[in-house]
């Protein structure tokens, strides 16, 4: 049997958002502002240009210059993956290729989409893009967004790839999961956050979340609380995440709009959502908020998380644009 997977990128990994000014452009120094904040939460590492960070609608150079200023305002205190999968093979990697010259530290590959290619052209796919490269890749596997599924047959031969080494797993399949991790060093995040603690207990690295944008430490300190052999303690902190992160990423709304929403009425670097997508009404946000302050209200009392001094209550003063909600 293999070693456990290692923590190739760490363990508490924030899908982040890709703020934008005002007018919709790409907030460079936004996204410093932001990359930084997180980093001081707990997040171990920031994968761009994801869904969350709302790749369909980015151009090629805002991609590589978002990773350039990322990467300059986080330094080696976490690391940066990027997200570069594409329909097209051929642009998949020169994407790759353009963010390992930006300074990316690994690259998020998500299962070709719309064309649903069978399994062997799915692995020929990850292989020309892992080939292409110096750095290592996190695999995605998201049927329900791509329409395709990484087989565990195709991942555990994917796994003799040297620069194949995570997985960010959305294909709600724990057993097949469990399989490629117990045969595999595969590192296997979770990327649903309802999974975040099952994952991690049969042998999961940790998680890419997009809730983490606004509740980092909190979801860390579930690993946290796992890992000192208090089991019980990281279940009932999972659960106290659980209103958030329904609201978050099972109200009807994508991820990427509760998640900007949140965060700029927290008074953090944001700004709008590009088109297609459109922005959440006030009583979403509302919601939100709510739900954001019974989180950090219930938790601070027993178990103060890294990077987060208090919380914002609804009707009191919102916190500094550059400090910690």
């Amino acid at each position: 049997m293999p070693s456990p997977s290692p923590h190739t990128f760490g363990r508490a990994l924030c899908a982040m958002v890709t703020p934008f000014t005002d007018v919709g452009a790409l907030d460079g120094d936004g996204a410093q502002k932001l990359a930084a904040h997180l980093v001081d939460g707990g997040c171990d590492g920031l994968v761009l240009s994801g869904t969350t960070g709302e790749s369909p609608t980015t151009t090629d150079r805002e991609k590589t210059e978002l990773i350039r200023a990322v990467a300059d305002a986080v330094g080696d205190r976490a690391t940066v993956l990027a997200g570069v999968g594409s329909a097209d093979t051929r642009h998949t990697v020169e994407l790759a290729r353009a963010a390992e010259r930006a300074g990316a530290d690994g690259l998020l590959v998500v299962t070709p989409y719309y064309s649903r290619p069978p399994q062997h052209a799915v692995e020929a796919h990850f292989r020309r893009v892992a080939d292409a490269v110096g750095v290592p890749l996190m695999v995605y596997d998201i049927p329900g967004r791509t329409g395709t599924r990484i087989e565990p047959d195709t991942m555990l031969r994917l796994a003799d790839h040297p620069r194949i080494t995570a997985v960010k797993d959305c294909a709600y399949d724990l057993l097949g999961s469990t399989k490629v991790i117990s045969r595999t060093g595969l590192a296997y995040y979770s990327g649903c956050e309802e999974l975040n603690l099952p994952l991690y207990a049969v042998g999961g690295a940790g998680f890419v979340s997009t809730v983490a944008n606004v509740a980092a430490p909190r979801l860390r300190a579930v690993l946290d609380a796992y890992d000192a052999g208090e089991t019980a303690e990281a279940a009932r902190l999972n659960q106290r995440t659980l209103a958030l992160t329904e609201l978050m990423m099972a109200s009807g709304l994508p991820g990427t709009v509760t998640a900007k929403a949140l965060l700029a009425a927290l008074g953090l670097p944001a700004g709008p959502v590009r088109e297609p997508l459109q922005p959440a009404d006030r009583e979403t946000v509302d919601g939100l908020l709510e739900a954001y302050a019974a989180l950090t209200q219930a938790l601070s009392a027993t178990a103060p998380a890294k990077g987060l001094s208090g919380s914002w209550r609804p009707g009191g003063v919102r916190p500094d644009p550059n400090g910690r909600p």
